[in-house]
């Protein structure tokens, strides 16, 4: 085991170092760009013998003194330390002023970022924006700033820009504080140079931009956002009144049907213009898109979880959606060219090559009890094993396995297991063949957590819309086309390794390909949003924690419109 935790930290690091060069070079990436992806044209501050008729010596001065001091409000040591860091780079010159003060061009590009922030869905009281607005006011209204007014707005500027830029790369909110099991690296170690490099962009709005996920499905969901922002606004929608389970074609109260109605249409589902106390097959219809689109078992039925769901405050689902941007900010800026991602809320898996999705399917995941669920982490899948042992775990077969055997002597037999040796202890494992609970194939990247990808004889269970059976590894619909994907194999090759090849055979892939093991529970799909199933009751810490980027307070919004109007100035 230790040397497999080995592996999966060297092949993480290697994995999060090849995310990073590539996000970087993305980030460069753009007209004007070299071959070797260096901006030709790069920004350098401009190096004037006064600013405003401060003498630069005395900015400079004024600078390193403040830099020494106190950090301003409301930043933390983590985002000062990239201040200093810009800073230091750049030999502690003022990095926002021209001779005539402000740089117009490249200042209005960072408030109008900063003013925007709640696009996003960014907490703006995270930013010095009404320190900044007064700093800002303070030279324009004065004809010869002094040193320490002209420094004071470099700094605030450069304040807002790390602490801004930070935020688009890695997120507000860190998820280990959030009790989320997110094991993904946000890489905080490498900010200081994706903020220079964005830095030096002579397009500094494109280069913020570019600090923020460029996944389509964060786009969508910045959609919804102001979707939302808007049916909040209006006050939401009125619950719907609780009551018996009612399956289409029965009578229900006309109320409740008529809140029901009016339920669905503020969430933009075409209600047919019908009342009664008939809960007919076209409101039943309605009531199934509804479950699917909210990680419910579609039966058409309103039963108490679809209820549940229906009532659930339009804030809280700005909320999700606030949560869920966060999230996407949690994830590498860039996955790789090919890479795995499943889904566990969605109960999917998505395969891309080259930024185009190339596989598709459905996915079984961890049961909903602890222990079981399933971890969000990434790593690299190395290899694949064709007719796989599986080696219970000896807490599965301390708790399931050993009874069952020691209640029924025949089950051994009949389940195909059997008795061996490992390091001195007693194990047990399921032979190879059709009956094995890991399938015929088993597509592994080695993990601490020792989740791993599979086929299963269980096909029937795809069937379900919510599909949490497993001990938390994840079992594949499409095993033979996943084969495919990673071998680069063709279909009769997989096949005759599946079902004639040697047992317990291991393929080593060509190419390693990262693997995201992620939990997303409000998502995009043909262009529809969905609510998943937070089956790990993960959403509602995180939907107070960001409450502040959904919907903003009186105090910041009174600090946007103040920096609104000096950048209109």
């Amino acid at each position: 085991m230790t040397n497999i935790i080995t592996k999966s930290m060297n092949a993480s690091r290697a994995l999060r170092t090849a995310a990073l060069a590539f996000a970087l070079a993305a980030l460069a990436c753009k007209k004007g760009s070299t071959s070797n992806g260096d901006v030709a044209q790069r920004w350098k501050p401009a190096a004037p013998g006064t600013i405003a008729g401060a003498p630069i010596a005395a900015v400079q001065q004024a600078l390193a003194s403040k830099l020494a001091g106190a950090r301003p409000a409301p930043l933390d040591e983590d985002q000062w330390s990239h201040v200093q860091h810009v800073y230091k780079l750049y030999a502690g010159v003022p990095l926002w002023m021209d001779q005539e003060g402000v740089a117009n061009g490249r200042a209005e590009a960072l408030t109008q970022a900063l003013i925007n922030g709640d696009g996003d869905a960014l907490r703006l009281d995270a930013y010095p924006i009404g320190a900044l607005a007064t700093a800002l006011a303070a030279l324009k209204q004065t004809k010869t700033p002094t040193a320490d007014q002209v420094a004071q707005a470099d700094l605030l500027l450069t304040s807002a820009f790390t602490a801004l830029g930070e935020d688009l790369l890695t997120g507000q909110v860190n998820p280990k504080e959030m009790s989320q099991d997110w094991h993904i690296d946000p890489q905080e170690e490498h900010v200081d140079s994706a903020l220079v490099r964005s830095l030096r962009d002579p397009d500094l709005a494109a280069a913020i931009g570019r600090m923020r996920p460029q996944d389509e499905d964060y786009a969508n969901l910045r959609k919804d956002l102001v979707t939302y922002r808007a049916l909040t606004q209006k006050g939401g929608w009125n619950p719907v009144p609780s009551g018996k389970a009612t399956t289409p074609g029965q009578p229900d109260a006309p109320a409740r049907l008529e809140a029901l109605r009016a339920r669905l249409s503020m969430e933009g589902y075409q209600v047919p213009a019908t009342a009664g106390a008939l809960y007919d097959r076209p409101l039943a219809a309605l009531v199934a898109q509804f479950q699917s689109r909210h990680g419910i078992a579609v039966d058409s039925t309103l039963g108490p979880e679809t209820i549940s769901s229906l009532n659930l405050s339009a804030e809280y689902r700005l909320g999700q959606v606030a949560a869920n941007l966060e999230r996407y900010r949690w994830l590498p800026r860039s996955l790789g060219e090919r890479y795995i991602l499943v889904n566990v809320p969605a109960f999917r898996l998505e395969a891309y090559d080259k930024g185009e999705k190339a596989l598709e399917m459905k996915v079984i995941v961890g049961q909903e009890y602890e222990g079981k669920n399933t971890p969000v982490f990434s790593d690299t899948m190395q290899y694949v094993v064709f007719r796989p042992y599986w080696n219970i775990t000896p807490d599965i077969q301390a708790k399931e396995v050993g009874p069952k055997i020691a209640a029924d002597p025949g089950y051994l037999d009949r389940e195909n297991l059997e008795y061996y040796k490992d390091g001195g202890a007693t194990r047990i494992r399921q032979k190879p063949g059709p009956k094995n609970s890991l399938g015929l194939v088993k597509f592994l990247f080695p993990n601490s957590f020792n989740i791993y990808l599979h086929d299963t004889p269980a096909d029937n269970l795809f069937e379900k819309d919510v599909r949490a059976f497993s001990h938390g590894c994840i079992r594949l619909e499409k095993p033979e086309e996943m084969a495919q994907f990673v071998l680069g194999w063709d279909a009769n090759q997989v096949r005759e390794a599946m079902q004639n090849g040697p047992d317990n055979k291991s393929v080593t892939l060509k190419q390693t390909i990262p693997v995201y093991i992620a939990y997303f529970t409000a998502y995009t799909r043909d262009g529809q949003l969905y609510f998943g199933n937070d089956l790990y009751d993960r959403d509602a810490a995180l939907v107070k924690k960001v409450a502040g980027g959904a919907t903003t307070n009186a105090q910041t919004a009174e600090a946007v419109n103040a920096l609104k109007r000096i950048a209109e100035r």
